[in-house]
């Protein structure tokens, strides 16, 4: 059954709880934005998302595409928790032999829709598989979720005059708008705004939220199949490293793992 807000927010506890403690113990990863996109993840996964744990490959299945591939271990604990695997293996993250790798990998997961991490390439992959299930006539939806940083990408350009010139309406796209990347602040290396007006300018339904406002996520989720005629990008304006007061808004926790005592105090500061 689909969770309520308030069963919303504590999972996203959890899910943040997991990255933290994910990432510790392999020693290495990315934080900020896997605790920048937990809201929209847990949003999708408990509430909108149509999928079934127990049957992986369902014709009609929504398909969810991480194309900022760092960004997995979020991803990997709304797996676990909603069936997909067992959350006992959460803490072999990047280990050797583990099916969770660092980036997003089929091989490992089979139930991944694609193998991501190649920043630039999950809108058109996106573009790819709801053309197919356009073809197919079915409803199932095609959602895409990107860093800003990524957008600085050519490829993400192509990839969205296309979909908007073709009204690709089964397919939403999902911009983790943290403001930060690898180096620094989005603005200091390649400005991205105004992100929603590009998209706009290309024939797409934009909408423009707090991605930390639960009610308000899924309320865009949920409004975006009901557009038709054209895709949907929602620039979700989130927090790097978002419940974590040392973690927030600082491009230093892009990559870099807490320590022991740094992972105490960013579980503290989550919440039970």
């Amino acid at each position: 059954m689909p969770l309520t807000v308030d069963e919303l927010k504590a999972k996203a506890v959890q899910v943040r709880r997991d990255s933290i403690e994910m990432i510790t113990a392999a020693g290495s990863g990315h934080p900020g934005g896997s605790l920048s996109e937990t809201d929209l993840l847990v949003a999708l996964w408990f509430r909108v998302l149509r999928h079934d744990s127990k049957n992986p490959q369902w014709a009609a299945r929504d398909r969810f595409i991480l194309s900022k591939g760092h960004g997995c271990p979020a991803l990997y604990s709304c797996m676990a928790h909603a069936g997909y695997f067992d959350p006992a293996i959460l803490p072999t993250l990047r280990k050797l032999g583990s099916p969770l790798q660092g980036h997003p990998d089929r091989r490992f997961i089979p139930a991944l829709e694609a193998s991501t991490g190649s920043l630039g390439n999950g809108l058109s992959i996106g573009i790819g598989i709801a053309h197919a299930l356009k073809l197919d006539k079915t409803d199932a939806r095609v959602w895409v979720m990107v860093g800003d940083g990524e957008c600085q990408e050519g490829q993400v350009w192509e990839a969205a005059m296309y979909a908007g010139a073709h009204g690709l309406d089964n397919l939403t796209l999902i911009v983790d708008y943290n403001k930060k990347q690898l180096d620094d602040m989005v603005k200091h290396i390649l400005p991205m705004d105004p992100l929603g007006g590009k998209f706009a300018a290309m024939n797409w339904n934009v909408m423009e939220i707090d991605g930390h406002n639960m009610q308000l996520v899924v309320e865009a989720l949920e409004e975006s199949r009901k557009v038709k005629g054209r895709p949907t990008c929602i620039v979700a304006h989130t927090i790097t490293g978002k419940g974590v007061s040392f973690m927030e808004n600082d491009p230093k926790w892009h990559g870099v793992a807490p320590t022991k005592e740094e992972c105490a105090k960013a579980l503290a500061e989550i919440g039970a």
